[in-house]
Parts: structure tokens; sequence; C-alpha cells
């Protein structure tokens, strides 16, 4: 994985899509508004999953995180706009952004390739997001997180998030990214 690029020969104007999260976040903090649906670059998928990540640009800490596995929205552009306001005004995890925090925001969209069933010994937490399942339980990591260097580390994280006890045993998926910064 790269920025706005990868192994897929995927490639895009690496600020398209961030450009468009944070002028939806602006707009939607500032005047409760949605952004009208742009037209992206034709270098970029019609449609895919995507998570919009928000840190405070300031310390780096996580302020919001939202997204799909696999397309919702129509374009990828809606989805960009939908995940865009759901991470900055329902992650569970955190407060709402106020109007005194856009001006500290950095904010990147990874979109996600199809995810393929993976064994432990081809995963890679650095190339390869993961999702772990079991029953109707699923989690989901992305790729290439600071702080996250192990695939153990990687499925510990995202059995927690999904409530799977990691001894029980569950499904693995991996996935690759195009992350735009």
């Amino acid at each position: 994985m790269t920025d706005a690029s990868n192994s897929h020969g995927m490639s895009a104007a690496p600020d398209a899509l961030v450009s468009l999260a944070r002028e939806t976040i602006e707009r939607f903090v500032r005047e409760g508004k949605l952004l009208l649906t742009p037209k992206l670059p034709d270098d970029l998928p019609q449609q895919a999953g995507c998570f919009v990540s928000i840190h405070l640009a300031s310390s780096g800490d996580l302020r919001g995180c939202i997204g799909t596995i696999e397309p919702t929205r129509k374009s990828l552009a809606e989805e960009v706009i939908h995940n865009a306001i759901a991470a900055s005004t329902q992650d569970p995890r955190f407060p709402k952004i106020g109007v005194g925090e856009l001006d500290n925001l950095a904010i990147n969209v990874d979109v996600l390739f199809p995810a393929e069933p993976a064994s432990l010994d081809e995963l890679d937490p650095k190339r390869y997001g993961v999702i772990v399942s079991k029953g109707f339980k699923r989690g989901l990591l992305l790729p290439d997180l600071e702080g996250v260097d192990t695939v153990e580390e990687q499925l510990a994280i995202a059995c927690a998030k999904a409530g799977i006890n990691p001894a029980g045993g569950f499904d693995v998926e991996r996935f690759e990214v195009v992350r735009h910064i």
C-alpha cells in the first residue's frame, strides 16, 4: 500500500477525496448542510467502500473514524460524504466535532479493495487491513496504523472491536487500501 496507489495499479490525485471529506465536515459542522455530490477524477473508482479517519493535527490523537467495507452508495463521492459526516458526528467513542476544532483536524480517506479470505501467514499489518468474524460479530482494522506492528496485535485489536474472544477461533479476511492524505 502506498499513498494514492498500490499493487493494483490504482492511482489518484492524492487530495481529491481528502478535500471532499474536509469540505463535507466543515460545511456540516458549521451549517448543518450537505455538499452537493461532485464528480471525482476519472482515475478514482466509481464505487468502493471507504473509511474517513479524523485525527487532531496537534497531537495525532484519533478524533473519529467511520467507514464502509463495501460500497453502500451510488458513488465513491457519496460514500466519502456520508462517512465524513458519520466520522465527525456519530463515532460512539467521541463527542461530535465542534466548530472550534475544525482548524486542528488531519483527515485521511482509505479506499478499500474487496476483501479476500486469508490465512495468518498471508497477513501483513503494514500492507493489509483485516476483517475478523464469528457468527454475526465482525471487526475491522485498517492497515499501516501507528503502534500496530504484528499480525497478533492487529488481530487482537480487530477481535476486541468485534467482541470476539480470540482464543475461540474466528474467520479472517484481508484487504488492501489506497490511503489518501
